[in-house]
């Protein structure tokens, strides 16, 4: 893995190996403390659910740090993007008393509430993955994640410097802060160079209609000549329209997050870069650093962010991460 960024129901997908937590075969009082570790229970709760590839890793990193700590671990999520459903869990969560909580802030406005109630009730508590921004207003412990803004204008920096000077921001979530803000950080780093951006709302449910958007959008506008995904599942509906388009390794393009196509891509020099958060920290360090807590009532960085990203992922170092990520780490 590559630390070099500091440490770096019905209307449910709840995933976690048997759906109950994770079962480790050795668990005991923790060293150190008088914690006995059999006892707690951390419910991680996230936007996304963990059929999507990005997801998926950040489960196996709650659950190789579930068991690792001896610790018991739940996920949940609701069943898609929905602000309501996510608020009714994290109050459902909170009251069922868990020793922790590790939970998304996609769009801290709708979310503030309940989160508010769940430090209120004395639950340990960290964000991750997004809402960097909000944590400390929220009263988390700390964020782990990448900071978006940065994120999006290092991007902004890379795309001028392959030539880009008007890029497409496709964006699959409007209204989710965080890819918002990457949108935001994209159109200050092209600005730098003079270039400009323009948002393109997506749909990834659907990848036909998502490649027939941004055909459209290249047909509206010839002179696009950079694309940037905000997420992993942007990648294969792009390149399929780049490609029907006769503009596939024409123009720069770039992504967040990971996926096979995706990596494929960067590694063949379709795709100049991908945007790699590592997912994995993320629910790996959520679990181990809660644990912690609650054996030392310390947290790293006090309330501050605890950086997993961004780290970048071009054709020089693509191979290596294709074999990390088929051990489902990257």
């Amino acid at each position: 893995m590559n630390w070099d960024m500091g440490i770096a129901g019905a209307g449910l997908a709840l995933a976690l190996w048997a759906c109950a937590g994770v079962e480790t075969p050795e668990r005991g009082t923790a060293s150190g403390g008088d914690t006995d570790r059999s006892t707690v229970r951390i419910v991680v709760l996230s936007h996304g659910q963990t059929s999507d590839p990005f997801w998926s890793v950040v489960a196996n990193g709650a659950g190789d740090a579930a068991r690792e700590m001896g610790v018991h671990v739940e996920y949940q999520a609701p069943t898609s993007f929905d602000m309501v459903r996510m608020s009714e869990l994290i109050e459902a969560a909170v009251a069922s008393r868990p020793s922790a909580l590790a939970i998304t802030i996609p769009d801290p406005d709708a979310l503030a509430p309940s989160v508010k109630a769940a430090t209120a009730a004395g639950i340990p508590a960290v964000s991750f993955n997004s809402g960097d921004a909000a944590s400390q207003r929220l009263g988390f412990l700390a964020h782990i994640g990448q900071t978006e803004y940065e994120a999006g204008v290092a991007a902004g920096e890379r795309l001028a410097s392959g030539g880009a000077k008007h890029v497409l921001c496709l964006n699959h979530e409007v209204g989710n802060v965080s890819l918002d803000t990457r949108c935001r950080g994209l159109a200050d780093g092209l600005a730098k160079q003079a270039g400009t951006m323009q948002v393109l709302g997506v749909r990834l449910a659907d990848p036909e209609d998502a490649a027939q958007r941004i055909r459209s959008a290249l047909a509206r506008d010839p002179a696009i000549d950079g694309m940037l995904m905000l997420g992993p599942g942007g990648a294969a509906p792009a390149l399929a329209a780049l490609r029907e388009t006769g503009r596939l390794g024409k123009i720069a393009v770039g992504t967040f997050d990971l996926t096979p196509e995706a990596l494929a891509a960067v590694r063949d020099g379709q795709l100049l870069f991908a945007i790699d958060q590592q997912p994995y920290l993320q629910g790996y360090l959520a679990v181990v650093l809660l644990t912690k807590y609650l054996e030392t009532n310390a947290m790293p960085g006090g309330g501050q962010i605890i950086r997993t990203g961004p780290s970048f992922v071009t054709r020089e170092n693509a191979a290596d991460v294709i074999a990390l990520a088929r051990r489902g780490v990257r």
